[in-house]
This record gives structure tokens, sequence and C-alpha cells, in this order.
């Protein structure tokens, strides 16, 4: 639009000037005078600057520039050719009530008078370098603001002004100093005011830009945000503060500040990664629950690290103190699960807002020493709940996200969830971050840690604010909490706050910080704390007094501390489940009733299983969500499940969603290229709701790699560390097919590794509860399914379970199309199961006494040992079990089968993978335990490797024809 508009403003002689920005420049004048007015020095490039803000002035109000302006603007907006909107100005009018007239935009202090006349060049060149200067200001003046509460690097004034103003400032001297100046729209500055004095302007851009708020939000590319933005930081006396505000201010520094005093004194040897030099933390967060509060959101969902974790804990969720210092105590745990250190844990809590008297819910993700993992499990976390509620817009349920400086900068995850948050299926409406910032990653200074400027830049990429405040004024830091999370709750948008401060300790309370940054931390240790410095200030200021401060806020604090902790010592059992951060209200009485009746005597291959089983559970209420890289239509094209009209983009459909009027959702979203914060946003999802199916199918097993974190830290050892249950499954393609080392294996012996159980241990189940009573007691389930029918029960289980454990399914590949993998209906009818262990059912395990060897394998090297027994004519000769589950490892149904073939002498376990990769060392001391007796199993396949496959086909094919020959050597 500018730029038709400021080529249709000029004449053809000066509209070139002005267009040339954009385009080349039109022919030349054809007369000497228009010659004489292309070169006037009214009309150079930063003209467009000029014109641009009146065109937005006149868009708004059409009075409030001059009748020439408001002539030439209305000649452009009925279409008039370029250089056809121009006509001389007419006579000057006198200005309406509230504004001025172009002359006005510069005025001589002298007198107070503005001059009639028509303005010079030299006025108007002055005006645009007014506006100029108050642009720069907006773009750069967070680059000299006064954001270090240790003053390390403080920039000289010379250096500010050149970094922000640059050249805006060079045609003016002192004298123009008090010169008045019309203020552009563009600003906020004058709050009334439309003119002001140069001197008044600088000094008034000062206050809103370089002292204790830096703000970064002129990338962001919405006219309306900016301003809304520059309203909440500009206006005159928005930092003002009540008395009664101070005083809530101070008492919650108190009791931030005093907390951690009070552990230093009583564990001064403990680790707890305290948050002394960032105590501003704590009512910065609860200044922000309370505006959203205010604002309708009644449900918070956090994220953090481990520093300041315990002081979040106390004083923001409220938990009782005696539960945290009994965490000190080393006391035996009384309920289930390994457990985890105390700055590791989470926590749900719903309380009354003293502030708004609204009840709200706040949990607390359980976080792992990986400082920015937990990130996309609260975003997953947020958007179920979000789901459940049938909040659509993000209303009632909000996540904050705390980081530290390095880690947010520095791990991938965190770009990888800031990806997510405009995305339709992931995104959570809006998340504030909180960045407190030690200027320090455990011993590594910044300027080794990161390119950018800031540790925040990546947020950048989204258009999300960024509000760099100081960390040593709360007031500051108050004002930029209250503007995000109006943003928020306005926009529904990400917003950064980072809160610049100090580790007034090492990287824990017994690290020493002076070996590696003496000159960091001399400067701290001459630091006073923020809670002197704030008391100080109000006292001066008489908003409390000495005494009201010392007794009614400090020692109040001290006491509540003291009285927690002689309650802490008459604990004798700390309990794991008061440490859960999603409880399931209900869920482990819950019975499942109705199962669907099948249609007898049809085939279903593996997606149709799939489907069913989906269906199955949509019909019975419950949702179903399957996220991942291309999963509407599947990596090999097999699911279908969002079909797309041939003729009219993005117009779709999907008919699992439409099977029962009163049928649950079904999500599928084809999710971005990311494995790790996608992962973790879908744990974080199955954390709210138990009785939701889950699903994260990654596009070839191989990429799971890059999610190992979630998978080490909360999908294999979250119910140990925090007792938190999951039923998320992970669906990870898997097979050596020939297509190289990338696409080839999902690393099953990782996940068998992971598990928990002992090997040597036979379970004393009864025979009736030995599946239930195993799945029960492991941490996680691994099978690799070869009979669709087997995959429908696997899905269903999920649900059915009393309990929730993770699935981690090596999903098929060719297996997906082959003639064989097929099952009937009959296999998935009422009062079928999924079966753990698939015995030969030919003629060898029909005739079991003339069996002379017993092949064990799993997954889709089935269907070529089956095809070549077969080509061989073995059937008789050799028996081949298939175990579809392999952990909990199904000890009694391989027992069943060994039993079954006492006359065997040689029992081989085939595999497809690699001899140090798959099942095999998972599975031989295991089958040892079944037989009671040693080497009772030996292993055919190939040998080990460094890598999961080859990279030739023929390389493949040779070493499958070994593996197979192998298998059956010696028998024809």
């Amino acid at each position: 639009m500018y730029r038709t508009v400021l080529c249709r403003l000029l004449p053809a002689g000066r509209a070139g000037l002005v267009c040339r920005r954009w385009k080349s420049a039109p022919p030349p004048p054809a007369t000497a005078a228009a010659a004489a007015v292309s070169a006037e020095p009214f009309l150079t490039g930063t003209s467009s600057t000029y014109v641009e803000e009146m065109y937005v002035q006149w868009l708004r109000d059409p009075s409030s520039v001059h009748a020439s302006w408001d002539a030439h603007f209305s000649r452009v907006a009925a279409g008039a050719a370029p250089g056809a909107a121009y006509v001389p100005p007419p006579q000057l009018k006198p200005p309406s009530a509230g504004t001025a007239p172009l002359s006005a935009l510069v005025a001589p202090s002298a007198g107070g008078v503005l001059s009639g006349a028509a303005p010079s060049a030299e006025e108007i060149q002055d005006h645009l370098s007014v506006t100029g200067l108050i642009r720069s200001y907006q773009i750069r003046g967070h680059l000299v603001a006064r954001l270090d509460p240790l003053e390390i690097e403080r920039k000289p004034v010379e250096t500010a002004s050149e970094i922000v103003v640059r050249g805006y400032m060079k045609t003016f001297d002192e004298q123009d100093m008090d010169r008045v100046f019309q203020l552009p729209s563009s600003t906020f500055i004058g709050g009334r005011e439309k003119a002001l004095p140069l001197r008044e302007i600088v000094n008034r851009l000062e206050q809103a830009y370089c002292r204790s708020i830096g703000v970064e939000y002129m990338y962001i590319n919405d006219l309306e945000q900016c301003s809304w933005i520059r309203q909440r930081i500009e206006t005159p006396g928005v930092l003002s503060a009540t008395k009664e505000q101070k005083r809530v201010l101070l008492a919650r520094l108190a009791r931030a500040s005093g907390f951690e005093s009070f552990l230093a004194r009583k564990w001064s040897s403990e680790k707890r990664f305290g948050l002394e030099g960032g105590e501003v933390l704590i009512p910065a967060m609860k200044h922000i629950i309370d505006v959203s509060s205010a604002m309708g959101v009644e449900s918070f969902v956090m994220g953090m690290s481990h520093r300041g974790r315990l002081n979040v804990l106390a004083n923001i969720c409220r938990k009782p103190l005696e539960q945290i210092f009994a965490q000190f105590a080393a006391l035996e745990v009384a309920d289930e699960g390994s457990g985890d250190v105390k700055y590791h844990l989470g926590t749900y809590v719903e309380r009354l807002n003293r502030v708004t008297n609204k009840n709200v819910r706040m949990a607390i993700v359980a976080n792992p020493s990986h400082l920015e993992a937990a990130d996309p499990v609260v975003q997953g976390k947020t958007r179920a709940e979000q789901f459940y509620r049938g909040d659509t817009e993000g209303n009632k349920v909000m996540s904050i996200l705390l980081h530290g400086d390095a880690a947010f900068s520095g791990q991938g995850v965190v770009y990888e969830t800031i990806h997510l948050s405009d995305l339709p299926a992931y995104t959570t409406h809006g998340t504030i971050h909180i960045v407190v910032n030690n200027q320090i990653g455990f011993t590594t200074d910044p300027r080794l840690t990161r390119s950018s400027p800031y540790c925040t830049d990546v947020a950048r990429v989204v258009n999300a604010p960024i509000f760099h405040v100081n960390g040593d004024d709360p007031e500051a830091v108050m004002h930029v909490c209250q503007i995000a999370a109006e943003w928020r709750n306005t926009f529904h948008k990400d917003v950064v706050i980072d809160i610049v401060s100090y580790r007034r300790n090492g990287h824990n309370e017994i690290d020493e910080p002076m070996f590696t940054h003496p000159f960091m931390y001399t400067k701290v240790r001459g630091t006073p704390g923020i809670l002197q410095k704030y008391s100080e200030k109000l006292i001066e200021e008489g908003v409390v007094t000495e005494r009201e401060f010392k007794e009614d806020v400090v020692n109040r604090y001290e006491n509540i501390c003291e009285t927690a902790l002689e309650a802490s010592k008459k604990e004798t059992q700390v309990y794991n489940k008061h440490w859960i951060d999603s409880p399931w209200s209900g869920f482990f009485e819950r019975v499942l009733n109705g199962r669907m009746e099948l249609l007898e005597s049809r085939q279903v291959d593996w997606a149709l299983a799939e489907a069913m089983a989906f269906g199955s559970l949509l019909k019975e209420g419950v949702h179903v969500r399957l996220s991942g890289q291309d999963v509407e239509r599947g990596t090999f094209s097999h699911r279908h499940h969002v079909m797309h009209h041939q003729k009219v983009d993005m117009a779709t459909y999907c008919p699992l969603q439409h099977l029962y009027p009163d049928q649950a959702q079904y999500t599928i979203c084809n999710s971005s290229l990311s494995e790790f914060g996608v992962l973790g946003f879908e744990l974080g999802f199955s954390l709210t709701n138990p009785n939701a199916l889950v699903c994260w199918e990654a596009q070839f097993g191989d990429f799971c790699n890059t999610a190992q974190v979630i998978i080490d830290q909360f999908i294999a050892s979250g119910q140990a560390k925090w007792v938190r249950q999951s039923g998320l499954t992970l669906l990870l393609p898997h097979g050596m097919e020939g297509m190289g080392p990338e696409h080839s294996s999902a690393r099953l012996e990782r996940f068998l590794q992971l598990c928990s159980e002992d090997p040597e241990y036979f379970p004393p189940f009864a025979a009736d509860e030995f599946a239930i009573r195993q799945l029960h007691e492991c941490n996680m389930i691994v099978a690799n399914a070869t009979l669709p029918s087997s995959y429908f029960h696997l899905l269903r289980r999920q649900i059915l379970l009393p309990f929730r454990k993770p699935l981690i399914l090596m999903a098929p590949k060719q297996l997906l199309r082959h003639p064989s993998a097929r099952s009937s209906f009959d296999d998935m009818r009422e009062g079928t199961q999924f079966r753990r262990v698939l015995p030969d059912t030919g003629p060898a395990g029909r005739s079991p006494d003339s069996v002379r060897r017993l092949v064990f394998c799993s997954g889709k090297v089935y269907f070529e040992l089956e095809r070549r027994r077969q080509e061989l004519g073995l059937e008789t000769d050799v028996a081949i079990v298939r175990l579809e589950q392999l952990s909990p490892f199904p000890f009694d149904a391989v027992k069943q089968q060994l039993d079954l073939y006492p006359s065997v002498g040689d029992v081989v376990w085939a595999q497809e993978e690699a001899k140090n990769n798959g099942a095999w060392t998972f599975v031989k001391p295991r089958f040892e335990t079944a037989a009671a007796a040693d080497s009772v199993i030996r292993y055919v396949g190939r040998s080990c490797s460094a890598s999961p496959a080859t990279g030739s086909k023929a390389s493949h094919q040779k070493e499958l024809e070994a593996l197979l020959t192998d298998t059956f050597a010696g028998l024809h």
C-alpha cells in the first residue's frame, strides 16, 4: 500500500525519488523546472518514513493532517495515477482543535508562537530526524538499557549514543534541544501532549527504552501489536506503582529470599540449586498468575529446570513446607517408585488465589537434568488440558516455561518447541517464557556459549516480543510481567521475559565460582541482595517502616518455616505420590465395560486392524490422538485416514471422525519435522487424561534417536522417579529390508536395555494372572508384533488395563502389504486377547515329537523363515515360535513351548538384526531362566556390527541368505 501511495502522492519528477527504493526511477523530467524540483532536498529518500507516518495518521483521522496532504491522500484513495495526485497546496487554513498544520511540525520555542509560514526544507528534515530518532530508540534502545545488576559491562554515554541514535542528532546543537516538535503517531511518549521539546523527547525515550527495561519488538510484522507494546512501554507514568502494590511486592520478595536463607542455614552442605540472585522470579510468577487469573485463566501448567524449583514449589504452588523439608531427611519411601532428587520433582495443587479470589490449578512437570527437556512435555500437557476442557482459544489453560540463559540458547529442543507454537494441532495459544538469566552457564561465560547477542534470540523467529529487564529492579520486573500476561491474553502468542540477574553461589551451593569467574564473583560478593535494596528503598519512601519490615514480613515467614521444620521431623516416611504433577482422579477404580462386536470370517491387514482398534475405542468414548511426520497418509502410504479432494485445495475428510453420533474425538495430525520436541509434546498430552490413546509414530524407527532424552528421562524412568504413569504408544517402523543404515533399525536393543525386568527371576505369579502382574510390575512394554490382530489388541490393551504403561512397538514396513500378514476377524472378536507368544500351528506344532529343531524369533524375520522352511520341505522337522511381546518377557509361555518339545536338543534364536543389536542379549538369559538351564539356546543371525545395517542391497541379500541357511543347516 505504501509503495502505491508514495508513487501517487507526488508529481512524476518527485515520485521517482521516493519510488526508487522499490523499483528503478522513472525517466528524467522533461523540463528544467521539473529537474529543479526533483533536486530539492525536501524529497530525499527518508521522506518515505515521514509520508508513511502521515498516511497512517490520515487513515485514522483525515483532519489530523494538513489540508494539502488530505487532498493528496484523498486523490490517491480515489485511484489517481502516479504523479496525478499532486496539486499545489491550497490556502493555509487555521488548524482544527487539537491539531497542528504542516507548518507546525517544527516550532521555535521563543514565545511559543507557531509560525504560519510554509515549512522550509530544513525544518521538514529536522522533523524527519526526530521521527527517525524515535524509531531508533524503539529498535535499538534495548542495546544500551541498564539491564545488568552487576553493571559489569556499562557502555559510555558516547558509545550508547552511537549505537542507538546513530546520525539522527548530528543536525541538532544545544540550542535545538528546546525546540518543540510535533510527535508522530508511532509513539506514545507524549501521553496527552501532541508536541514536546526535543530535550524532553530524548529524556522520555531514554526513560522508556534505556533504563531497567529493554524491549525487542520492532521485528513484529503486525502494526497493531507493535502499537500495543509501544503504548505500554512509552506512556508516561506506566512504571508507577501504588503503595499497596509495593508492600505486596516486598512481602513476596521476603518469602522468596527467606526460603533460600532458611534452607542455607539448616542444610548448608546440601545441594538445592537455590535462587539467590534471582529471587525476583517468585513475585514475577505470582504477578503473572494474578493477572492471568483475573483475565479468566483457571489452570497453569509450568515447566522449569532445577534452579529455584524448591522455591517455586514452596511459594508459587504453596507445596506444604513440611513435605519439602522432609526431602532433606533421607527417609524411606512409603509407596512405589525409586524416586528422584528433590530439585527434579513436580507437583499439582489446587488453591485459592487470594488476589483474585478465584480458584486456580497449578502443575509443575517433573524434569530431569536435561534442562529444557520438559518444554514440549509442558506444551503437550497444556494442549491436552485445553482439549478436554473445550478451551479452543486457550482462555482457561495456559503454560509458563522457565529457562536458564545458557540452556535457552544452547538446546535445540527450545527451537523445536517454539516452532510448535502456531501449528494448528500443537498450539497452546501462547506461552509465557521466563528466562532466569544468570549470565553464566555452569562455569562458562555467555560469550563462549552463543553467537547471538541475547540468549533469547531464538524467540524472534516466531515474532514473540522479548522484554529484557534488570532483575534488581523489582517494579520494572512486575511491569513487564503485567505486559506479558496481557499480551498472552490479548493476542494468544508467545512472549519472553528475560530477567537479567546473577547466581550468588556457584552452580550448586558447594561449588566455588571464583576459580573460573573471579571478576564476576568479586562483583557478586559486593552486591547487596535484592531484598535489602528494595526494603531500604521502600523504607526511605515511607511505604513501610523498618519495624514493619522486620517483624511483619521477615520474622513472620521465618516462624512459618520453623514451624514446618518441626512438623517435618515427625515424618518417618516420604511419599512419591505427593509429587505427582498429573493426578488421575478415580482412574484406578474405573472398570471399562463393553467391546465392539466384530464381523466374522473377514481378513484385515495392518492398516485396517489399526482403524478398527481406533474405531472401537472411539465408539467407547476414548479419545484417540495420532501424531508424527506424515501420519495422515502414513510414511508407507498405508493409512490414508485423511482423504483429500482432488480438485478443491485443502478440502479433506477423515472417516474416523464421523463413525458414530456420540463418538469420542479422533485427532490425527502431521507434525513438524521434529522428534525431540513432538515426542515430548505427545508425552505431555498423555499425562493429562489416562482415558485417551495417544500415539506417536516415527517416520522411520531410526529417527527416534533424536528424541532419546525424552525416552530415557521420561518414558523409561518417569514412573520410577516421579510416580507418573503414561500410556503413550510409540510406533517405530523397524526391519532389515535393504534400505540402508538410516532406515532399518528402531534400535530395539536400546528399549529392551531400558526395561527394568530381572533376567534371572522367574515371577511366581499364578497362571491366570501372570501376564497382567508382569505388566503391572514393568516400567514399559516392548513388542515386535507380526499379525494385525496382535496390533489391534495391543492398542486396545493400552486403554483396557487398569494402569498405564508406555508401549514401544516395532511397527512393520514390508508387512503392511505382505499377503501372509493377515488376521481373521475371529481373532479380534469379543473374548479374544493379545497373545504374547504365537506357537507353531502347522505340522511341527501338531507333531512335536517329530521336531528336530526349535526356532524362536520375533518380528518380520518369521515370514522369511517360514518361506524358506516351506521351500526346504521342513514343516515337520522345524518348529517356529514367535515372540510378539519381548518385554515383559513371557517366561511362562516360553517355558510351555520348551516343554512342548522335550526331545529337541537344538533350540535357536534367529534374528535379522546384528548380534550386538536386536533382542539376542535380552532374551538369552531369560530363556535360560525359563528353562532352568544354561546354554539352552544358540544364536543365528548377522555378526556384530557398528552400523545397524549395510548400505548395499547386494550385501543385504547375502546376509539374509546366510541367516536363512544357518537356521536350517544340517536338516536337509
